[in-house]
């Protein structure tokens, strides 16, 4: 038996709806602001399935997600089907010339690391990045926006 962890975090981009939305919806870039993230590969068989790398720490981690629901700038979500347990979603609110990003996911501890760390010090942990990364991809968007 797993512990799920679920984080929230949330940024807002001084970009408009669509630039966030396209940046973001491009799955196979995430790996320019995810720092765990190695690599994302979207099927060539199925577009709604991708699979994803995570390295961290000497941890490797690799799973297959399949899109859930999708509403054009609005919501992305999805489930993992093999491999690493995870959901979430990530959500965006239009604010007229800037956009809020938010980003939930839920994953299992895999259980050999439940048992050698504390599940409250690796939540804060993985919120921590999860925070992190989305002020990378806020710098990301703005650098984006500003070129074009």
């Amino acid at each position: 038996m797993s512990d799920w962890l679920e984080h929230s975090v949330q940024v807002e981009v001084e970009a408009p709806i669509d630039l966030v939305w396209s940046l973001w919806s491009d799955l196979e870039q995430m790996p320019r602001w995810m720092k765990w993230i190695e690599s994302v590969k979207i099927s060539p068989d199925d577009p709604e399935i991708s699979l994803w790398k995570l390295n961290t720490g000497g941890l490797e981690f690799n799973w297959k997600s399949r899109i859930l629901k999708v509403i054009p700038n609005q919501i992305i979500q999805w489930q993992s089907i093999d491999g690493l347990p995870n959901q979430g979603a990530i959500r965006f609110y239009d604010r007229h010339g800037s956009s809020i990003v938010k980003l939930t996911i839920s994953y299992a501890i895999p259980g050999f690391l439940g048992k050698i760390m504390d599940n409250l010090f690796l939540g804060r942990v993985v919120e921590s990045t999860l925070q992190s990364n989305l002020e990378r991809f806020k710098e990301y968007a703005l650098q984006a926006k500003s070129q074009s």
